[in-house]
């Protein structure tokens, strides 16, 4: 019985024991808690079968060149910016990721986010907190509002925008959304409004969520030339990747007052060092942010169920591929055609 051996180059202090538990003694891990791929002896490179990757070490093309004998990249999450798939497909070497872990976490997250800004729990925690008997007021919260009836723009509506965009719902809001890779006639199944542009879908939207992948398209696409385009005292919420959104633009924008408030859950950099002017303003409880700003570590994804369901569904995907032969997920298609 053959046995394969798997490179977990950024376990990050976790123990395999649920990876173990789907792959039994077919595999064997190579562990290890690094960022850096010169950190892991190049022969562990070369010899592994397959690689289950998180986010915090990147797969470049030069680590890409160390891969002898690697046949399956597994990316341990939705996103996988970190990995350079088309070095991957050249190189013939599937990438897949593991898409249907966390969508309801990310969805409450969203929504959990626009509520904490929108109904004021920040601003009244703190009021009582420094005094509950002059504190105990409502009035004079910087963003709160009633939700019914206002517009909630979704930009991307795969499963993750969808599922938030039917919790907005159902507290009532108008749905809107812009994805141009969804067929024609995809509003009429799912009875949102589709906008044309994005320029379209921020200018009419009292609540705009982030919902795409990071690309080289995609890149700072929140930027102050489309910050420039919300509704006035929109609120912004990124739960996606933290490189979609120029951060320097958006602390320019909610501190001149154009948007009303912003809940970011990713950072461009994560852990954000050096910290950039807004997350600085937060921590320092600036007046002028005050209530208007939450942020989470990158959290989204977390629950105990949702954490056991990634990790075993990726072992799973690398059990399939390397046993039966079975490609699932997979996120650079014609790696086939470089398979020697």
């Amino acid at each position: 019985m053959q046995t394969y051996k798997i490179l977990v180059p950024d376990a990050h202090l976790r123990d395999l024991a649920i990876e173990s538990a789907v792959s039994g003694d077919r595999f064997e891990y190579l562990i290890y808690d690094e960022t850096d791929p010169s950190a892991i002896p190049e022969r562990h490179w070369r010899e592994c079968d397959g690689i289950l990757v998180w986010h915090r070490m990147r797969i470049a093309p030069q680590t890409v060149a160390l891969l002898d004998n690697c046949k399956l990249i597994v990316r341990v999450g939705v996103g996988f910016d970190n990995v350079d798939v088309d070095a991957c497909r050249k190189a013939g070497i599937a990438v897949s990721n593991v898409p249907n872990y966390g969508t309801t976490e990310v969805a409450d997250h969203a929504i959990a986010m626009l509520l904490y800004l929108t109904r004021g729990l920040g601003t009244y925690e703190k009021r009582l907190k420094a005094d509950p008997v002059k504190g105990f007021v409502a009035e004079g919260a910087p963003v709160v509002r009633r939700l019914r009836g206002l517009t909630f723009g979704a930009i991307g509506l795969g499963r993750i925008g969808t599922a938030i965009a039917r919790r907005a719902a159902a507290f009532d809001m108008k749905i809107a959304y812009y994805d141009p890779y969804l067929p024609e006639g995809h509003e009429l199944g799912i009875g949102f409004e589709r906008k044309q542009t994005l320029e379209e879908l921020v200018s009419t939207s009292d609540i705009v969520s982030l919902h795409v992948p990071l690309s080289a398209e995609t890149r700072s696409m929140i930027n102050d030339t489309l910050l420039a385009q919300f509704r006035d005292n929109a609120v912004f919420i990124n739960i996606a990747r933290g490189g979609l959104v120029d951060i320097d633009a958006l602390y320019r924008a909610l501190q001149s007052g154009r948007l009303a408030a912003a809940g970011l859950d990713v950072l461009p950099v994560e852990p954000p060092s050096p910290s950039p002017a807004l997350l600085e303003a937060w921590r320092n409880d600036e007046a002028w942010i005050a209530g208007r700003f939450i942020v989470s570590p990158h959290a989204a994804f977390y629950s105990e169920a949702g954490y056991v369901d990634m990790r075993t569904f990726s072992a799973e995907i690398m059990l399939d591929f390397l046993l039966r032969n079975k490609v699932r997920n997979n996120v650079n298609p014609g790696w086939e055609q470089y398979n020697h």
